[in-house]
């Protein structure tokens, strides 16, 4: 039988953490929250639940999920964000393979809820992620937000039946926000790495993530809401290499005039 440790990192996480702990009743075998300093009631609903409650300075999603994922018992991880929860079939499928599991790592389908409606199209889907995992054998990795969990290269994984459930955005402000955020944080992966880009490296991405999102992976077929959330994605792109090539060109006039601006 694998133990199996659910590890959750939170900041500011009141609406959802409740659902998501409940989700892993009877199936984790500890519960650990790792918290960046919330200032809602976080901390006090985690504690209703008798979890494990550590605070951490948040340090990037990859470290961050890194330190929260050696913070387990066991070495078999389930890794869930705050507004995410196991489906019924997800969790069946799991309690299935738990006895004796036979692959390093396991991929979950995740089903977004976007403005209140459950997306069927658009970039967020297909939206797999390796969430269940022996942590021995891999770790978090990739520019900040999109960390994703890589298993070393010879190790292998299976894809398990059911959803991972994903509240999404709750309105269209709260993903124009997180996504100025978001492109502000990848700007700045994209700049540490030296990555360079021209005046049109914004415009080129942008019209390519609306056309890939709203017409090639089906956001049409979503109304109105796909139509939206295509474009505040593509706008993201545009942003973030905007901020980008801001970066780059703050570097060279800092060594033309040989001063910090």
């Amino acid at each position: 039988m694998a133990e199996i440790s659910a590890v959750i990192i939170t900041h500011n996480e009141e609406e959802y953490i409740g659902q998501c702990i409940t989700s892993l009743q009877g199936l984790a075998d500890e519960i650990v929250v790792v918290d960046s300093f919330s200032t809602d009631s976080t901390k006090e609903i985690c504690n209703s639940f008798g979890v494990q409650f550590i605070e951490h300075e948040f340090e990037g999603y990859a470290k961050q999920k890194n330190y929260a994922t050696s913070q387990a018992k066991h070495n078999y991880v389930l890794s869930l964000d705050a507004d995410e929860a196991l489906s019924e079939e997800l969790k069946k499928s799991i309690l299935e393979i738990k006895p004796n599991p036979e692959f390093h790592g396991y991929v979950f389908n995740r089903r977004n809820n976007y403005c209140g409606k459950w997306m069927r199209y658009t970039y967020l889907i297909p939206d797999r992620h390796l969430r269940l995992f022996d942590r021995t054998k891999g770790k978090w990795k990739g520019p900040d937000p999109h960390d994703k969990f890589f298993l070393e290269k010879s190790y292998k994984s299976k894809k398990l039946k059911g959803d991972l459930l994903h509240w999404n955005y709750e309105s269209f402000n709260e993903h124009m926000d997180r996504m100025n955020r978001y492109s502000s944080i990848s700007a700045k992966e994209y700049y540490s790495a030296g990555i360079k880009v021209t005046i049109c490296s914004g415009t080129c991405h942008m019209i390519w993530k609306f056309l890939r999102s709203y017409f090639l992976e089906g956001g049409i077929l979503n109304g109105h809401t796909g139509y939206v959330s295509s474009v505040i994605t593509a706008w993201s792109s545009f942003l973030k290499y905007s901020k980008l090539r801001e970066m780059n060109l703050k570097d060279k006039k800092t060594k033309f005039t040989g001063n910090d601006i």
